[in-house]
């Protein structure tokens, strides 16, 4: 039996905004072509979430091993050397992730105590920034998860 890591709730997020983009996108045009003028203040949210979708869609990347990396030095190491090269590339994906995720939660939480809001609909800002710091979160989660997987060789390079 293969093992086939999952990341279900990151895949059925990524699925909605896609789907909400393709709607907010099709009755765009359905309404240019009928009125000859365009929704503007949908442009706000497709923005939101085609973020949404590109975190999500690396959270899954991630889940699966499917971030392109360079594995020439990794496959020539012994294995006692590429666990270090593995946990050394954890390490310094979970320092970013997590340092994303730090600032990101500050943001938000300035942005909410500010009481700032969007420039397109004067919706509070935070609630487009609070999905920086739980998705890059997700990301770190799924980071782990695939260090631990490698480490345990679960996943093999195939590039």
């Amino acid at each position: 039996m293969k093992f086939s890591p999952d990341a279900r709730p990151e895949r059925w997020l990524g699925a909605l905004a896609l789907a909400i983009i393709s709607l907010i996108s099709l009755g765009n045009v359905v309404t240019r072509y009928v009125t000859g003028g365009s929704l503007a203040f949908t442009e706000e949210f497709s923005v939101f979430l085609l973020v949404v979708l590109t975190f999500t869609g690396a959270s899954v990347a991630l889940r699966r091993n499917g971030h392109i990396r360079i594995g020439l030095l990794e496959r020539a190491l012994p294995p006692g050397p590429r666990r270090a090269l593995i946990l050394f590339q954890g390490l310094c994906g979970a320092i970013v992730l997590g340092l994303i995720t730090w600032f990101g939660a500050k943001l938000t939480w300035e942005e909410y105590q500010w009481q700032s809001l969007s420039p397109g609909l004067g919706l509070p800002q935070w609630w487009y920034l609070v999905w920086l710091p739980l998705l890059t979160a997700a990301m770190l989660v799924r980071l782990i998860q695939q260090t631990v997987d490698r480490l345990r060789g679960r996943l093999d390079d195939e590039s």
